[in-house]
């Protein structure tokens, strides 16, 4: 009676493998062909508008700052040039900032693979990725078998899953910038600059200062991130395009 057992047993243990490998490659399979093309988003926290001047005082002198280990500053510089100049609008690029009616300060603080959480809060919509112990199990109990079937159909789900997630990846890369654009007031007006700042000493004391200083320009603040996000995603692949969306959202500002 055993022998008659035993055959089935190992026939439902190697259908629910194969059930198993089946729903990992399918998952698999609707990542690859879901984020087979880029996709680049860009984002900003506020708006910037800058003070209308005439055509010809429309220059810009632009600073880059990274805090990004190897960030290419001078690639990045040379796009945000290229999409601030314009033409038609008047606006030129300057080397001089003391003549410069804008300057723009631009400082890196990201450039790097996100993780799903940072990915999701950034693109306002996120990839859910389930188990595959649990996908396993589900297998394993809907082929009607008892116990063991569901807890092998689990390890083997998660087997199959890790497989499959080693192969198919969904990769986000993100690239986040504060701004600070200062346009300075036509001449003869100044304005006045107050800054705070804290620090702490020793272990349990800490001091504030505040300065106060003539200024004769404005200036405005945003932060801007870009996210690309495509399935086995490498940097090189996705840093063109989200230089060039970046610098666009900041040529906006003009």
């Amino acid at each position: 009676m055993s022998k008659l057992v035993r055959p089935i047993y190992y026939g439902r243990t190697i259908l629910v493998l194969a059930c198993v490998f089946v729903l990992s490659g399918c998952a698999a399979t609707q990542v690859a062909l879901g984020k087979k093309d880029l996709l680049v988003n860009t984002k900003m926290s506020d708006a910037i508008f800058v003070r209308e001047v005439p055509k010809n005082q429309r220059s810009i002198y632009v600073k880059v700052r990274s805090a990004v280990a190897d960030f290419p500053k001078r690639e990045f510089r040379d796009v945000v040039k290229a999409a601030v100049r314009d033409p038609d609008e008047g606006y030129t690029i300057t080397d001089n900032p003391e003549t410069a009616t804008y300057v723009l300060n631009i400082f890196v603080t990201n450039m790097e693979q996100a993780s799903p959480t940072a990915a999701e809060a950034a693109l306002g919509a996120g990839y859910t990725r389930h188990g595959g112990a649990v996908a396993g199990a589900a297998a394993g109990i809907a082929l009607g078998g008892n116990g063991r079937d569901a807890v092998a159909g689990g390890l083997l789900g998660a087997i199959g899953s890790t497989v499959a997630n080693s192969l198919v990846k969904d990769v986000t890369f993100m690239l986040v910038t504060d701004i600070l654009i200062t346009h300075k007031f036509r001449e003869g007006v100044y304005g006045r600059k107050d800054t705070q700042a804290s620090r702490k000493q020793g272990s349990g004391g800490s001091s504030k200062q505040s300065v106060s200083e003539v200024t004769d320009g404005l200036e405005q603040t945003t932060r801007v991130v870009t996210t690309a996000n495509k399935a086995n995603l490498t940097l090189e692949e996705a840093k063109e395009e989200m230089f060039r969306k970046h610098s666009y959202a900041i040529s906006g500002f003009f």
